[in-house]
């Protein structure tokens, strides 16, 4: 995903496991802001997996996906690796890495089989780990009175906003993370909501994993 302030990536490192035909496959999924910390996961699933058949992978580093790489290690060509980095792509998801792990159970599953089951493990990998929208987003404290505070706090239980922490002393101050993109239409409410006797504070922009909703394999 490469909309203005927003790309799509993974949350945290996940797994998960099923077998096919007798055949065990671990799919293990992680965010990586580069290629070597993509190297370093792999490599650490390499180690942990040493007595597996196959430790497959493939990862997309960069919001414009300027990093792509797969392999096969030793599956047949076009069976594991491009199967893995496909679901990344078609997904749009970004700065992971995923490996799949096979433990061969004695049952050959075929070139098609192969490419199912690298998928099945690929989108497992994915969906335990978490996918997220990274969008960029603006902090501001939010200061009104105990007056005003029932109204605007019924507001923000529905707003697309994240309350970080909220004080209560001669005021209430609350600290709001909002997408950029809905920041002017956040603010403008407010501020009706208040009759125009709140006070904001502009803290500072990044990136926030907001959840990816009603997302399309």
């Amino acid at each position: 995903m490469s909309d203005a302030g927003i790309y799509k990536t993974i949350l945290k490192e996940g797994n998960h496991e099923f077998v096919i035909n007798k055949s065990r496959f671990i799919g293990y999924g992680c965010p990586c802001s580069t290629e070597e910390e993509a190297l370093g996961f792999i490599h650490r699933i390499q180690l942990r997996h040493r007595d597996a058949t196959h430790n497959c992978y493939a990862y997309i580093i960069g919001q414009n996906s300027g990093i792509m790489r797969y392999s096969d290690d030793g599956e047949p060509g076009g069976t594991a690796g491009m199967p893995i980095l496909d679901v990344i792509r078609k997904r749009g998801i970004v700065n992971c890495a995923v490996v799949v792990t096979r433990y061969f159970g004695g049952v050959l599953l075929g070139a098609g089989g192969l490419v199912r089951a690298y998928t099945q493990g690929s989108k497992e990998a994915l969906d335990a780990s978490c996918v997220i929208l990274m969008t960029k987003t603006d902090r501001y404290l939010i200061e009104v009175d105990y007056s005003i505070w029932q109204r605007l706090s019924h507001y923000l239980r529905s707003a697309p906003v994240f309350i970080e922490k909220s004080e209560f002393e001669t005021s209430v101050i609350s600290s709001l993370l909002i997408r950029t993109c809905d920041t002017p239409a956040v603010l403008d409410e407010i501020s009706r909501i208040s009759d125009g006797r709140a006070e904001f504070l502009y803290e500072d922009s990044l990136y926030y994993p907001w959840p990816a909703e009603n997302e399309e394999d």
